[in-house]
């Protein structure tokens, strides 16, 4: 790795936006001294961050999805290197958030003009996370996901209309803080931002500057019911469903009956049936519009 006053790290694979020209945009308005380099195995991003970070590059720019977006982030935490981002993926959760503009060029003008502010990150178990995690029908729907040929709004939506009649809801106590939720659930979301990718807000009132974690449930309800609550991710107004219960807290904690997926910033893992979550205020440098 060269020295440089910044890294751009690329996912060849991320979304279905092609990569075409990305390497002149970025040297055309960051400098042609950037150094780009495209990752070439799951976890490689997490490692060049790390690498940059140490040997004291000022920002690592993450060209990716949200998955890309939490490798490199979890290394540039609690670290003096600020995180970009260039939207690249099927939802880019995070970067909408943050009002980073989905066109290309004018995200990279962003990352030149290099406006930083800190932003918390929160962690679940020991696994990091910057955007959302969750638990429930969420994280069924990412699991089926990862395993399918395409990438994309539509393919979720696909897999989402597919499991959403055979899906039963599921038995949760939640603690937040000092306040406890024993309920029977759709799904559980736990937000540092607001939304999961693709303007679908699941905690609308969510902040990266807060200090805190809204937590999002959906508990159980009828077809017609869950399927409006739903199309609300979309006008901001989940918020208004009848089956929403909201929470907030610095730690989180789910109680399940047993193990099960979770997903983490839109990647599902197997966890415990215990999920402890935390926020960690302000411990990642980040550059914003």
């Amino acid at each position: 790795m060269m020295a440089s006053p910044a890294l751009v790290i690329v996912n060849p694979v991320s979304g279905t936006r092609s990569k075409q020209g990305l390497e002149e945009a970025v040297h055309r308005l960051m400098g042609a001294k950037t150094e780009i380099i495209y990752t070439e195995y799951a976890g490689h991003a997490a490692l060049l961050a790390a690498q940059a970070a140490n040997a004291g590059i000022k920002q690592v720019v993450a060209a990716g999805g949200d998955g890309t977006v939490n490798e490199i982030a979890r290394s540039l935490t609690g670290t003096e290197t600020a995180l970009g981002i260039i939207p690249q993926g099927s939802g880019n959760g995070l970067a909408r958030h943050l009002r980073i503009p989905m066109n290309r060029d004018r995200a990279i003008g962003v990352i030149a003009a290099s406006n930083i502010k800190m932003c918390d990150t929160a962690t679940a178990g020991d696994m990091p996370f910057f955007c959302t995690m969750g638990t429930g029908f969420d994280a069924k729907i990412s699991q089926a996901f990862e395993n399918a040929p395409r990438r994309g709004l539509l393919t979720y939506t696909k897999i989402a209309m597919e499991q959403f009649p055979h899906y039963r809801p599921q038995p949760y106590m939640i603690v937040a803080d000092n306040e406890t939720v024993t309920v029977n659930a759709f799904l559980v979301a736990v937000c540092n931002a607001s939304q999961y990718g693709n303007n679908a807000y699941i905690a609308p009132r969510a902040s990266t500057e807060d200090g805190l974690l809204d937590v999002t449930i959906i508990t159980e309800g009828d077809y017609s019911s869950l399927a409006l609550t739903g199309l609300r991710l979309f006008t901001k107004g989940i918020e208004r469903s009848p089956l929403i219960r909201s929470m907030r807290g610095r730690r989180i904690t789910i109680h399940r009956s047993s193990p099960g997926p979770v997903h983490i910033d839109g990647d599902a893992v197997m966890m415990p049936a215990t999920v402890a979550a935390e926020c960690l205020p302000g411990s990642l440098k980040v550059i914003v519009p």
